[in-house]
């Protein structure tokens, strides 16, 4: 079984990867074995993260709302390590807060970081995943792709990250692709924007805390990063399509 679960010699591109969940699931991937590639808007912080991961690592620098960007990124994978296995889309954003905020550019400006990302990074990859016989697209969601929750356009951006997962998922395992979501909770990591809100309003954060997280505590990256790499691995492999959700009981769906 502990064979299965290794990524030994798989080509992993995450992007987002310099820092919260994606550098944490970069870690994990190249802990299981995984030649990664860490992708970041901004060089210096991808090409840092890379440098810190065990194993093989390079740290690209790309915008992931440009599609010839990520062409190019997908391009230097093929061209260093040979292909690509896996992809993990990361990256995310949110935008105004409330429906009055909400305009074409905003709600324009949240899918581009949320929505297409994932589709350019998973069309670019495509040939590449196909020509290696298969393997595994995981876009990273959120619970409020799922319910109510954060601020509009993210809730719509998001809710369609997880049903462009679920089409192809169906479209692509014809070619052994295995699609999926995942959908993390409110989760806690350095410069992200929960260790702000607990920085600018403690008392407000323990009664967030107190009031939709049964534990008690938000999440780590860590605890994404797990089951991120349990999906892409093989041991996962009858997990299709579907939303997984990891949030410590804080979403309230079925």
């Amino acid at each position: 079984m502990a064979e299965r679960f290794e990524l030994s010699g798989k080509v992993a591109i995450v992007t987002g990867a310099a820092r919260g969940i994606g550098y944490a699931t970069a870690t994990e991937l190249a802990r299981r074995g995984s030649i990664v590639v860490v992708v970041d808007l901004d060089h210096d912080a991808a090409s840092a993260a890379a440098s810190g991961l065990p194993g093989t690592a390079i740290g690209l620098a790309a915008d992931v709302t440009d599609r010839g960007a990520m062409q190019r990124v997908v391009a230097e994978a093929v061209e260093r390590f040979g292909g690509v296995d896996v992809v993990v889309a990361n990256v995310g954003g949110s935008g105004a807060r409330s429906f009055d905020g909400l305009d074409g550019d905003d709600l324009e400006a949240v899918l581009g970081k949320n929505l297409f990302s994932a589709l350019h990074i998973s069309r670019a990859a495509l040939p590449a995943i196909r020509a290696r016989g298969g393997g595994v697209i995981a876009l990273i969601a959120s619970i409020w792709g799922r319910e109510a929750g954060g601020g509009p356009g993210y809730n719509v951006a998001k809710a369609a990250e997880i049903s462009l997962a679920r089409a192809m998922a169906t479209d692509l395992a014809k070619d052994g692709v295995r699609v999926l979501s995942v959908a993390p909770g409110s989760t806690l990591f350095p410069g992200g924007s929960w260790e702000r809100r607990v920085r600018d309003d403690p008392e407000g954060m323990a009664a967030f805390v107190e009031r939709e997280l049964p534990w008690g505590r938000l999440g780590t990256v860590d605890e994404i990063a797990d089951v991120v790499a349990f999906l892409v691995s093989p041991r996962a492999s009858w997990v299709v399509g579907t939303c997984v959700v990891v949030d410590g009981g804080q979403s309230r769906s079925f």
